[in-house]
């Protein structure tokens, strides 16, 4: 039986692994640039202030607990939203290790964009292996799903929510918050369409019912 999903599963791993990987090094280049982090980076900042613990394992930690959130709404996670809450934490930590910090304006603006353009083009990966969305977009999709609200209103509502929360706990806000909010999608929707890897639909099978064989029509 040769069924062409299969024959992309290798690639469809690879792709989600290499992004989730650099999805935390993106993390890393941006709060290195320490000119204003992501809205969940800003949280995770915050209570990295608070507590002895890496600024990996709070993002493990963070992502379990949005993954509870999803109980009430009823999203289901993918491997890939498993996946993305076990390893980006940990890449962003390997990202720590390898890029320094500096009093360099100059330089800090660059790790922003460096990290900002790592950053998307991670997302775009991740999520054209169509292995499910991370923790924190599921979230946002969940709750436009259950509330009705617009996609825009929900996810401001969550990154309001948890920058006020990080800056109260002593995260970086700054002109990067802003940057990030406004050019982190325009960013993501070029790469997921670059990355996007496309998946039969049921109704594209087609075959002989008794040879057992099934084909991908076209």
């Amino acid at each position: 039986m040769i069924r062409l999903r299969g024959r992309r599963m290798p690639r469809r791993v690879t792709q989600l692994l290499i992004g989730l990987f650099l999805y935390g090094i993106g993390i890393a280049f941006i709060v290195r640039g320490a000119i204003g982090a992501a809205p969940w980076d800003v949280l995770t900042q915050g209570i990295a202030r608070q507590v002895p613990l890496s600024f990996g394992t709070i993002t493990i930690l963070v992502s379990i607990v949005v993954l509870l959130l999803w109980i009430p709404i009823r999203q289901r996670p993918g491997t890939g939203t498993v996946l993305n809450a076990l390893l980006v934490g940990p890449s962003a930590d390997v990202g720590f290790s390898v890029i320094p910090q500096t009093d360099v304006l100059w330089i800090r603006v660059v790790f922003f964009v460096i990290g900002l353009l790592v950053l998307s083009a991670a997302t775009g990966l991740y999520i054209g292996a169509a292995f499910g969305p991370g923790p924190r977009d599921g979230l946002m999709t969940g709750l436009h799903r259950r509330t009705g609200w617009p996609i825009w209103v929900v996810r401001t509502g969550l990154e309001v929510t948890v920058v006020a929360a990080g800056w109260a706990l002593g995260g970086n806000v700054g002109v990067g918050t802003v940057a990030f909010a406004l050019l982190v999608g325009p960013l993501c929707q070029f790469f997921m369409r670059l990355f996007a890897i496309r998946l039969p639909e049921p109704t594209d099978w087609v075959g002989p019912p008794h040879t057992g064989e099934i084909r991908l029509a076209g």
